[in-house]
């Protein structure tokens, strides 16, 4: 009983000595607060102003106006020279005691070869709206059927405007093929000279 008795004591005094050690140093314990010494210059730096929005004021751009629809015109190529080679056989004459027999082959007569279809040639549209005007001189031959073959620009002026218009219409003229003997024949080295003129449209 007397151990249990002095064991409690001296738990007591050691609880009651740890308190007082606590209490002793948290009451030495010093804290220091900063203090600012006196003529310090704070500055305070501000931000800038908002700056106003401006509203910017979009343009509309209307687009460009259509150029005006040029109406089609018709341009008349002027035949200027249209050279061939003619060749002409006089009829056969037979003269019997009874009678003077008229031959012609195949009843036919020879004839050199006629133009039968002329197409005009379209205006190229750059140089009707640039007011240029010009001509092509061309050489072609005609087939044993009529139709206008091999066709060549020998000269232009100005040089490759009227060119391609030119070699389309020609190729599409038509001829009464040369008759010899009453055979349909070909013919070689034709020229002729298309005018590309303003004032001859109509």
């Amino acid at each position: 009983m007397k151990k249990v008795i002095t064991v409690c004591m001296m738990a007591s005094t050691i609880t009651f000595g740890l308190f007082a050690f606590m209490a002793f140093l948290i009451s030495n314990e010093q804290v220091g607060i900063a203090k600012i010494p006196a003529g310090v210059i704070i500055d305070v730096i501000g931000l800038p102003e908002d700056t106003k929005v401006e509203a910017l004021v979009r343009h509309k751009f209307e687009p460009p106006k259509p150029p005006p629809v040029m109406q089609q015109n018709r341009v008349m190529a002027e035949v200027i020279e249209v050279n061939s080679e003619y060749s002409y056989t006089p009829t056969e004459l037979t003269v019997t005691s009874n009678a003077v027999d008229l031959l012609i082959k195949n009843n036919q007569r020879d004839r050199d070869a006629r133009p039968i279809v002329r197409v005009n040639p379209k205006y190229p549209i750059s140089a009707l709206r640039n007011g240029v005007q010009g001509w092509v001189v061309l050489a072609f031959d005609i087939s044993k059927i009529g139709e206008v073959i091999n066709v060549k620009v020998l000269d232009s002026q100005p040089k490759r405007i009227f060119d391609k218009a030119a070699k389309q219409a020609l190729k599409k003229w038509k001829y009464r093929a040369k008759l010899v003997d009453g055979k349909q024949v070909s013919q070689q080295n034709f020229t002729v000279q298309l005018d590309f003129n303003m004032d001859q449209q109509s």
